[in-house]
């Protein structure tokens, strides 16, 4: 699996005032993908992963091409990769366009970043890496698919598998999620997800 694009760090998880959204898009034909029952498993990870309020996740499935140009340009690697992530952190008050569109004046409120949506970031999947790796890896293609997903959301927040350590909490936290709403029960014996460290 891929790892969340170099320089991210951990995201705030409370926005402004109301909830969690996650937006979908499928931009491939290789495979079937049903936006709705994936956006659900998204916003239920959000949610066990305590963000609250205001705040946006996008989630694209996208062919090996675009995977491809997407994981050299950002990763440095000239290769289809299954799922790539990438924080956003949340808007920062210094992004905001215009000069002195921050500045206090008698007839300006007080300016605070914490009213507006958090926007967490992307988490980028290639169903058609999914399908080739899925029978020595998550087992069938719907696991694999789901894994990749949870596993993008929390590269997103701020988990990681670098070192050994931080790979145990993450996959554990993966399994966790995966078995609380995607199988709705212990994970299936087919399920072979091999914790890999990354340096």
């Amino acid at each position: 699996m891929a790892e969340t694009r170099p320089g991210s760090k951990r995201p705030r998880r409370t926005g402004g005032d109301g909830d969690p959204e996650v937006f979908c898009a499928d931009e491939q034909t290789d495979v079937e993908i049903d936006l709705a029952r994936w956006q659900t498993l998204a916003l239920d990870v959000l949610e066990a992963e305590g963000v609250r309020g205001a705040a946006e996740l996008t989630v694209v499935f996208v062919d090996e091409g675009t995977m491809k140009q997407l994981n050299t340009q950002y990763m440095g690697s000239s290769y289809a990769t299954d799922v790539l992530s990438f924080p956003l952190d949340a808007v920062e008050a210094t992004r905001t366009p215009g000069p002195g569109a921050l500045t206090k004046g008698p007839d300006k409120n007080e300016f605070d970043i914490a009213d507006l949506p958090l926007l967490l970031g992307d988490v980028v999947i290639c169903p058609a890496v999914a399908i080739k790796q899925a029978p020595s890896h998550a087992g069938s293609h719907d696991d694999e698919i789901a894994l990749l997903l949870v596993h993008g959301i929390l590269h997103v927040l701020g988990s990681d598998h670098d070192n050994p350590d931080a790979a145990t909490v993450m996959h554990a936290l993966e399994r966790k999620h995966l078995e609380a709403f995607h199988w709705h029960q212990a994970a299936p014996a087919n399920f072979r997800h091999v914790p890999e460290v990354t340096q």
